[in-house]
């Protein structure tokens, strides 16, 4: 039996073990397309380090988070999506990989009653890349 990481769909993307394409990359981070997309624009920006979800963040992860927000925004503003932008993380246990990722949507004012249930401000297990900013920032962990 693999490990969690030999497991992991997201650390096979990073390992380059798939033939996903890989839209922008650092020396931490990768950002893809969601291949089920809630929105015309819709990536996922995750680090090559594997973390297994935004509760295992700690208040030394913010630069991290600030980075992958960043990301989220170079790739919007690449395809010249400047607004109308719905960035975060599914909370435990309503991720469906277990790789920390943050799905970059737009424009999220069209998005479909299923995707607005998934990724809206009104969901109950999605929570914005800028509460969880606040939640590190505050209480070092994200509630």
């Amino acid at each position: 039996m693999g490990t969690q990481e030999e497991d992991c769909p997201f650390c096979q993307i990073v390992n380059h073990q798939t033939d996903t394409e890989i839209l922008l990359s650092d020396d931490q981070l990768i950002c893809f397309r969601d291949t089920t997309p809630g929105a015309t624009h819709h990536y996922l920006v995750i680090p090559r380090r594997h973390i297994p979800s935004c509760r295992n963040l700690q208040k030394d992860h913010v630069a991290l988070v600030e980075q992958m927000v960043e990301m989220g925004r170079s790739i919007l503003e690449k395809n010249k999506v400047l607004e109308d932008i719905r960035m975060g993380f599914h909370l435990p246990p309503f991720t469906s990989v277990p790789h920390l990722h943050l799905h970059v949507l737009a424009p999220a004012s069209k998005m479909v009653l299923k995707s607005q249930l998934r990724y809206g401000p009104q969901s109950h297990w999605f929570i914005s890349g800028d509460k969880v900013l606040s939640q590190l920032r505050i209480r070092g962990k994200v509630k």
